[in-house]
């Protein structure tokens, strides 16, 4: 029972205090006067009374009640109902009278005379009550109001009396009937369950004011400890919308600042940092603008204001949006059949107070969905005397899946589940709606879900539970309340409230008290029981099937996978280890694991060995990695007594856990894990402790039983607290001990596994110190942790000294106070006493201490123990004089863009991420190790590249593997098409990886040319490094220096400052002329000595040498063999040659970057070509390089012009008479040059007339429709080469049938032409005028610069090797292709190079005059002279032309490639390259025509940029004289192996294998090659795209050579796995053409390794090959018709050109040099070597190439030679070389090495000999001879006489000819 009301006051304006403007109120009575004992009278109250303020009023107001909240000190609730009535006030005259007669006062009063202008005052009644029954306080204030104002005979102290002692039973639904003594009677019905809130109509009017979405907000708000702010003109819906808020958020109570209704004077307030829900009159609306953090909600206005700082986290979905579905069926039913046709009629809302019930039924069910399984989560740690309840908030998350929800974690971090948790926690009381609601319909909430009308029930049924509860009476007797009549208010003369006799009131309360006392206590009946747990939250929430299935699998693997380690099946676990890993990433998974380790643990201990323990390890961390610092799914939990179990035994008495290994995780240092974990460890431990003593006592009974199900903890507990008040004293004292206890010896056992996994295995070194984990522990609850750790950290970290020479103590200290702030807090929640509280903080750091002595061993011996999960660091293979400069550094090789690696779209297990080591050696980075995957892993994975082919180098950061941190890594691409995307090992420390980057940056840009791998192979790296090397190195040649002397003599005085010739940078070059000093530098000054420029006068015998080695340069070979003049007859030639070598330049003085011999026309005089060069770039003047023999047109290229050059000739407007107007004398000569040129062409003369270009539009042009464009305005426009075109421009009919243009076709041409075309820039032609009397004509072009090829190339590099995958790999490839333009600039150079070709097959002559003439000038005439003469596409041809045109004509190799530190900033511009790629088109488009293979052109663009030859090197012939480069292949060699010359190279490679030579060879004599260009014709080189995992690039032969042997002993020696002999060839990773190689190559094989089992010795394959051409030829023969035979496959190859198969025929020239296989001798194939014709074509073809020294073979043969001194006779092979004079021997014929030489000029005299000991004894004596030399005496033996004397002759006639 409880009383109604606690006081009644009566408050009343206090006049006394009124000067200061607002007045204040006074409490003129109150009753009972003593405080009672159990509720102290609450202060205050005349604040409330008048919210706004204590005012005086003009007129009399109609009286007014509310209801205020107030709050005591102990959170009690006191209810105030004020009723407010207006009295009028006292004359203002002073009173004199004192106080205390204020009685006597008002009698008198009516009789004083009536002021009109009076002022009335409020004066309230006021009842506090801790109940909140506002009717019946309404209902009673106002009969006592009634009875004062109306006058009724009732004593007001009676009534007053009853009211203060009338009691009624608080809850269990009482109905009473009170009276108050006045013939009054109310009933007070009581609510049946106190538990639930009380909101009569409150919650439906709060939703009818602010709508649904608004109260949502203010919901969530309130939960979330926002802070809220109610305003409206009302007090009354102020305090019901306050009461309405608390009301939904049952179950969880309200436990901040509540304050329905809040007073003027407390504004303040509402600036707390507190949360608050307070309601203000909105009279004081503008106070609370400058609120920044207050949710304000405006009751009159509807509106919810929510500041911009505030972020109300909402309820997390589908539960928001279920709400609100509900809310809406709810409050307005007609939504739903508002659209139908025919609407019921009937739908109508509910009653307002059933309407409230139903809302409140939706949050009901709301917060049952929200804690549904609650009570799963809860840990209860003491049960006796008082139940200890904690729970396990990251469980409750983790297995709702709601983790990343911020409103359900910021509700459960909340004070007022903290609240919930207390007070329904306990696992024995009283249950109400709620805990039903949760225990046993969440399965039917579950299953109705999204079913309305089953919904709208289930609300129904709730809402008539509450409704019930609020109303367990239907039928209410009426109240009976006497009320004022109407208008009373407004009399006139109404006397003032009496004052009341305080004794009597007091006097009927003592009366009721005593009377109490007396009476028996009425105990009230609470029906406690066991609260009902409910489903668990794993059976709620059930997963989709098919997930469910998926993981099944992956936890089949998981359980396969450990089975096997503990089976010790090592290879199967690795195979199944990266899918464990990737499955680890799922909860399941995890889940499994601790289980399945748990299976293998007995008696709390597992030993494993090294490898077992490793693999547990990384799967522990790997599962723990993806745990949060919350271990929200309890993973870390379950792992922790695991980390203790698994062990292995480092070394007798020393054991290593697997805790050491699993501390790098964040979660072990979140306090809040470690409390629940302790929490849950007690619990079971309590739950063991009741159960043991239950089995004691029941055990007989329990087998009746049968099987019982395990009772949970929370069943014992309640169980417990059942039996309690039943046991004796000493029994409770011997249980509250045992609890004890247990929780103590609980936090021994903790404070011991903390120290485990907090205390690093080397104490030097803090881990925790280092992990990221404590800045961003998640809750703020336990930021006081964050900070005191922080705060120790920062002591101990910034001290400089390090933990190194610093003891382990701050480790240690650190530890212990991080243990001690967890058993404080603990051992304070679970009661343990302060003894035991001490005892553990002294035992705690002797713990510490204790297990750092043991890590300390532990550390010392795991520091022995072979690291084994790594494999071992795998050595590259180098080559000869390359050198590491850094050992290998461990790293994983991550997969790129590159699918086929990583098993994309060729399926198969990923070779890559591989881990191995990153070597930098002086040529190549190298990445060599195997596959991480274990399926490939017996596999080697290799991929380098050359350094000084690096071209971009950046730092990344990548996840190397599932199961370890992010690792910094390089990303290292290179033009070689590779890239190189490496993660370093943890084990490597990033000074070193920094180390690697400046070395890598050293090698790949040298200060000098000499720094490069050409120069510095087989020196020292280190000498490598430093810049001096130059000066020290020897091989600069006397002859190299005395010729730059000569050239700097005669060049005169501006050259001797100039050490070296650097080129004008870009910017120079690009505009139209030089400036005037700078070109003079360039050219060669005027006042020079004639006689070093006229060739007239005889040549210096100084100059002799430097001619001769100019004859054997290329160019000199090349233009003999096209009959373009002769240095021989250059003194007295014939004057009918129209074109002379010109030594002009033999001293570069001219042009530096042209070769040392120029062909130029016979007229011309040397110094001319001195001023004409003046008008061209770089000096580059027109010079000849090619004849076609046929039409003799030539083909020259120069540099683009000067300004003032040609151009200004043509830009002349006046006719060009020979008149003054021509004043500038170089034009004229410029003139003069291009007409000699003009005449040298035969048929000049019978030219008849002047056409040009313009006879173009015959019938065969306008057929096809394509040439109207080439010539638009007249006679001379641009001739524009539009990409869009695209056809084929010299006259290809494209719609005829004749794909390749015939001669016939092309003979339209021959009428109309000009003789000379002049192919220049666009840009530089401007303005050009016809001029008819010219024989020359100008055709302007456009062209890329060499920018726009960079760029292309750039993109074209990423569209290829991509650095990381896209997510639509087909059609990204495509795009960036397409987006690079690099195929539509090989479009660009093929099309004007078909032009040029089509020209001069006319008999025009062609001048190409582009740029500096050193990029794309040489691309075009390369290429036109490739297509143009089959001689360039032979072996010997191809390298002649890129002699002669790229490097004696200076194209700048070292500049382009950025060899140097010079060239780093200009970048790689790969010129050459594009060059190659458009001889790969014409490859492909003519595979017959090549003699090389498509091999021989990727090999060609590896090595130009590998920089491991020295040929292209530098940037001109002069450079490399410089350099003394030039000439000193011709001296001997230092080391046999090394090769500095690229063509040595390919010639010794091509004798030992075909790799070089292609098999379909078979020219059609004097074919000239017309290639398709259009882009659809053009393929992407598979240069590009192809890489060879096994062993890297396949261009450095040597490396390639031999490794497949190792595989397969590798292969062998694990015998346990059947051996077959099945290969799978792998595009990626297999190099094809090795491994399967073509079918001649595999018959070459066969048959050379049949010669090495029958001990022949093995012939070359060329000697083969042709044998077996020959006697196909034969055969051929016989038949009598040219049908292809069974050896070469024949087809309609390219273009449908052959109707003939591959027919063979010996060559008609015994050439050994020049091998087409089916021409006739004709002009072009005379070999350039004159030797004997018709030779055997047996064993005297020896070879068909030079040898590695460009040898020459005049007499060969096996002859016996008697060795030195006391040695046997050999058999030798010896050959007599009559060019070089000497005789070589050689162990075999296939030798290659010369084991010695005989020079013919040491030999005196050649005599028949005799046999000696040891000869061989069949020989006759005759075939004996010896040769005497100054220093010794050769003793020879040949087969028979005739052999020996054949010898004898032979080198009798080179002595003679000497």
């Amino acid at each position: 029972m409880a009383r109604l009301a606690d006081y009644f006051v009566l408050v009343g304006y206090d006049p006394g205090k009124r000067g200061s403007g607002d007045g204040q109120g006074q409490i003129l009575q109150r009753f009972p006067e003593k405080d009672w004992e159990d509720n102290p009278f609450p202060q205050g109250i005349e604040l409330f009374c008048q919210p706004s303020g204590w005012q005086l009023f003009t007129e009399r107001n109609p009286p007014s009640f509310f209801v205020a909240v107030l709050t005591d000190i102990n959170s009690e609730r006191h209810y105030c109902a004020c009723f407010t009535f207006w009295e009028a006030v006292e004359s203002t005259q002073p009173q004199s009278h004192p106080r205390n007669g204020e009685g006597e006062e008002e009698e008198e009063e009516p009789s004083s005379p009536v002021q009109p202008a009076q002022l009335f005052a409020p004066k309230s009644l006021v009842l506090v009550s801790r109940l909140d029954h506002a009717e019946v306080f309404r209902n009673s204030l106002g009969l006592i109001y009634t009875i004062y104002v109306d006058g009724l005979s009732v004593s007001l102290e009676n009534v007053i009396g009853n009211l203060l002692t009338c009691t009624i039973p608080i809850t269990g639904g009482a109905q009473r009937t009170i009276s108050l003594g006045a013939g009054d009677r109310q009933v007070i019905q009581t609510p049946i369950n106190d538990s639930l809130p009380v909101s009569s109509c409150s919650v439906a009017l709060l939703f009818r004011q602010l709508g649904i979405t608004n109260v949502l907000y203010l919901f969530c708000a309130a939960l979330t400890e926002h802070k809220i702010l109610f305003l409206s003109s009302s007090y009354q819906r102020l305090t019901d919308a306050c009461r309405a808020l608390l009301a939904l958020m049952f179950p969880l109570k309200y436990s901040f600042t509540y304050v329905p209704i809040l007073p003027a004077q407390l504004l303040e307030v509402l600036s707390t940092p507190t949360p608050f829900i307070i309601g203000v009159h909105s009279i004081f609306q503008s106070e609370t603008q400058e609120l920044l953090d207050v949710v304000i909600a405006d009751l009159d206005g509807g509106t919810v204001n929510v500041p911009e700082c505030v972020h109300i986290s909402l309820l997390p979905e589908p539960l928001l949006q279920q709400t609100r579905e509900a809310l809406s069926m709810v409050l307005d039913p007609e939504l739903e059949v508002a659209d139908l046709a025919f609407p019921p009629s009937t739908i109508s809302a509910a009653s307002l107070k059933m309407q409230d019930k139903e809302i409140r039924a939706v949050f009901l069910r709301l917060f049952a969905q929200l804690l549904q399984g609650y009570r799963w989560c809860l840990h209860i740690i003491r049960i006796h005397p008082e139940p200890v309840i904690r729970f396990h908030k990251a469980a409750f998350l983790g297995q709702r899946g709601l983790t990343e929800d911020d409103f359900l974690t910021k509700v459960l971090e909340g004070m007022a589940f903290a609240g919930f948790v207390t007070e329904r926690g306990a696992p024995y009381r009283s249950i109400d709606l709620f805990d039903e609601l949760v225990a046993y319909e969440v399965k039917r909430m579950r299953a109705e879900e999204g079913n309305k009308q089953k919904i709208l029930r289930h609300i129904k049924e709730l809402a008539e539970k509450l409704y019930k509860n609020e109303n367990p009476y239907p039928a209410v007797t009426m109240h009976k309340v006497q009320k004022p009549t109407e208008g009373c208010h407004l009399r006139l003369h109404q006397k003032p409230f009496p004052r009341l006799d305080e004794g009597t009131v007091q006097w009927i309360i003592d009366q009721a008290t005593a009377k109490l006392q007396t009476a028996p206590p009425a105990v009230k009946a609470e029906k406690k029981c066991m609260v009902p747990s409910g489903p668990p939250i794993a059976a709620i929430m059930e997963r989709n099937g098919n997930a469910l299935a998926n993981s099944a699998r992956r936890l089949e693997v998981v359980r396969n996978c450990i089975s096997y380690v503990f089976e010790n099946k090592m290879l199967e676990a690795k195979k199944l280890f990266p899918a464990v890993l990737r499955a680890m990433k799922g909860r399941a998974a995890r889940h499994c694991l601790t289980q399945e380790l748990n299976l293998h643990v007995q008696q709390n201990r597992a030993v494993l060995d090294h490898q077992q323990f490793d693999f547990i390890i990384r799967m522990m961390n790997c599962c723990l990695q993806d745990c949060t610092a919350m271990d929200e799914h309890g993973i870390a939990a379950a792992l922790l007594p695991l980390v203790t179990a698994f062990c292995r035994k480092l070394s007798p008495g020393i054991t290593q856990f697997a805790y050491s290994c699993v501390q790098e995780h964040v979660v072990w240092t979140n306090i809040q894990f470690w409390e629940a974990m302790f929490y849950c460890d007690v619990q079971n431990h309590i739950r063991a402790l009741y159960l043991d003593n239950n089995e004691e006592n029941h055990t007989d009974e329990e087998n009746t039983e049968g099987p019982q199900e395990a009772k949970s903890a929370l069943e014992i507990a309640s169980e417990q607290l059942r039996l309690w008040p039943t046991m004796s004293r000493e029994k409770q004292q011997e249980l509250i001990q045992k609890e004890e206890s247990t929780v103590f010896s609980q936090a021994i056992h903790y404070a011991n596994r903390m120290s485990y996994l907090l205390l690093p295995l080397d104490t030097s070194k803090n881990r925790l110190l280092r992990s990221s984990g404590l800045g961003d522990v998640e809750s703020v609850s336990n930021s006081f942790v964050t900070n005191s750790i922080a705060g120790s950290v920062a002591e101990s970290y910034d001290t400089e000294s390090g933990f190194e020479d610093a003891e382990s103590s701050d480790v240690a200290n650190y530890v212990v106070r991080f243990i001690n702030r967890f058993v404080d807090k603990v051992c304070t929640e679970s009661g343990v006493t302060n003894e035991h509280l001490k005892g553990l903080h002294v035992m705690i750091p002797d713990i510490v201490q204790m297990h750092i002595e043991t890590l300390d061993a532990v550390h010392r011996e795991s520091k022995r123990l072979p690291p084994i999960q790594k494999p071992k660091l795998l050595r590259p293979n180098l080559l000869v004089g390359e050198e590491c400069v850094m050992e290998g550094l461990r790293v994983y090789l991550m997969p790129d863009g590159r699918e086929e690696a990583a098993g994309g779209n060729i399926g198969g297990p990923p070779l890559l991420p591989a881990e191995g080591a990153i070597f930098l050696t002086t040529y190549r980075i190298i990445f060599k190790g195997t596959p991480t995957d274990p399926l490939v892993g017996e596999q080697v994975v290799i991929r380098s590249f050359p350094i000084a082919s690096l071209t971009k180098e950046k730092k990344i950061n990548i996840q190397a593997q599932v199961d370890q941190f992010i690792q910094e890594g390089l990303q290292l691409r290179s033009c070689t098409f590779q890239l190189l995307k490496i993660a370093f090992d943890e084990e490597v420390a990033s000074d070193s990886a920094e180390v690697f980057r400046k070395h890598l940056h050293k090698l790949r840009y040298p200060q000098h040319v000499r720094g490069t791998f050409a120069f510095t192979v087989g020196q020292s790296p280190k000498q490598a490094m430093q810049p001096k090397a130059k000066e020290k190195n020897p091989s600069l040649r006397t002859l190299s220096k005395n010729l730059v002397k000569n050239a700097k003599k005669t060049i005169g005085r501006q050259y001797v400052t100039r050490k070296k010739y650097t080129p004008p940078t870009w910017e120079q070059r690009s505009s139209q002329h030089f400036p005037e000093d700078n070109e003079d530098e360039i050219s060669v000054s005027e006042e020079m000595d004639r006689s070093t420029l006229t060739p007239t006068t005889t040549i210096k015998p100084s100059d002799k040498m430097t001619i001769n080695h100019l004859v054997e340069r290329a160019c000199c070979r090349d233009y003999q063999r096209m009959g373009l003049g002769t240095l021989s007859s250059s003194l007295t030639r014939s004057k009918n040659e129209p074109f002379r070598i010109s030594t002009v330049n033999r001293m570069y003085a001219i042009c530096r970057s042209y070769p040392g011999l120029l062909i130029v026309p016979q007229s011309i005089q040397d110094n001319t070509i001195q001023r004409i060069s003046r008008c061209y770039r770089q000096n580059r003047f027109p010079v000849v390089c090619w004849r076609n023999s046929r039409t003799k047109a030539v083909l020259l290229r120069s540099g683009g012009l000067h300004g003032k050059g040609v151009v200004g000739l043509f830009k002349s407007q006046n006719a060009p008479t020979a008149g003054p107007s021509q004043t500038d004398s170089t034009s004229l000569e410029q003139e003069k040059y291009l007409q000699a040129v003009i005449n040298s062409m035969p048929h000049y003369a019978d030219a008849s007339g002047r056409n040009t270009l313009s006879g173009f539009t015959s019938a065969h042009m306008s057929s096809s429709g394509k040439w109207g464009s080439i010539r638009a305005s007249g006679r001379m426009s641009s001739y524009a080469l539009n990409m869009e075109i695209g056809s084929r421009l010299a006259g290809k009919d494209l719609l005829g049938a004749q794909h390749n243009g015939t001669p016939s076709e092309a003979s339209f041409l021959r009428q109309h032409r000009a003789s000379l075309y002049i192919i220049g820039d666009k840009s530089q032609l401007k303005g050009v005028k016809p001029d008819p009397l010219q024989h020359w004509e100008v055709v302007p072009i456009e062209v890329f610069d060499v920018r726009q090829v960079k760029a292309s190339f750039k993109k074209l590099m990423k569209a290829c090797v991509p650095g990381c995958p896209s997510n639509d790999p087909s059609v990204a490839y495509l795009r960036s292709l397409e987006e690079s333009e690099w195929l539509s600039q090989i479009h660009k150079i093929l099309q004007i190079s078909v032009l040029v070709v089509e020209l001069l097959d006319t008999g025009s002559s062609v001048l190409v005059s582009l740029e500096d003439g050193w990029d794309i000038t040489t691309q075009v005439v390369s290429l036109v002279q490739l297509l143009s003469d089959p001689y360039y596409r032979t072996l010997e041809g191809f390298r002649l032309l890129v002699e002669k045109e790229w490097l004696s004509f200076g194209h700048r190799f070292s500049h382009r490639g950025a060899q140097t530190l010079a060239g780093q900033s200009s970048g790689f511009a790969p010129i050459f390259l594009q060059f190659l790629d458009c001889v790969h088109q014409i490859h492909l488009q003519f595979p017959m025509e090549f003699e090389f293979s498509q091999y021989y052109l990727k090999f060609l663009s590896y090595h130009y940029i590998s920089n491991r030859f020295r040929t292209f090197l530098l940037d001109s012939d002069y450079e490399r004289i410089e350099l003394g480069l030039l000439y000193e292949e011709k001296g001997e060699r230092k080391s046999q192996q090394v090769y500095k010359s690229i063509w040595d190279y390919i010639d010794r490679l091509n004798k030992k294998a075909p790799i070089f030579f292609n098999y379909m060879y078979a020219p059609e004599d004097g074919e000239v090659l017309r290639p398709y260009s259009n882009i659809s014709n053009l393929k992407v080189w598979d240069y590009y795209t192809e890489e060879t995992l096994s062993e890297g690039p396949s261009y450095d032969w040597e490396l390639t050579q031999g490794q497949p042997e190792h595989v397969e002993e590798a292969d062998r020696q694990d015998t346990s796995a059947p051996q077959t002999k099945r290969k799978i060839i792998w595009p990626c990773y297999d190099n094809r053409s090795r491994v399967e190689p073509d079918a001649i190559s595999k018959l070459l094989e066969e048959l050379h390794n049949l010669e090495m089992e029958l001990g022949q010795v093995p012939e070359r394959w060329k000697d083969t090959w042709d044998k077996v051409k020959a006697s196909q030829r034969t055969e051929a023969r016989q038949e009598g018709s040219r049908t292809p035979s069974s050896l070469l496959m024949s087809s309609s190859l390219s273009h449908h050109r052959r109707s003939l198969g591959v027919y063979l025929q010996e060559s008609g020239v015994g050439s050994t040099l020049n091998l087409s296989l089916d021409s006739d001798t004709s002009s072009t194939s005379t070999p350039s070597s004159g030797k004997q014709g018709g030779r055997k074509s047996t064993s005297t073809l020896y070879s068909q190439f030079q040898m590695s020294e460009s040898e020459n073979r005049s007499y060969e043969g096996s002859l016996y030679k008697k060795g030195a001194f006391m040695k046997p006779w050999k058999p030798r092979w010896f050959v007599l070389d009559k060019t070089k004079h000497q005789l070589r021997y050689y162990d075999s014929r296939m030798d290659t090495e010369c084991k010695g030489v005989i020079d013919l000029a040491e030999v005196e005299s050649i005599t028949p000999g005799t046999p000696t000991m040891g000869a061989p004894k069949t020989v006759d004596e005759k075939a004996f001879f010896d040769l005497k030399t100054t220093k010794r005496v050769y003793n020879f033996c040949a087969q028979d006489v005739q052999l020996a004397q054949q010898w004898i002759d032979r080198i009798q006639s080179c002595l003679s000819d000497a």
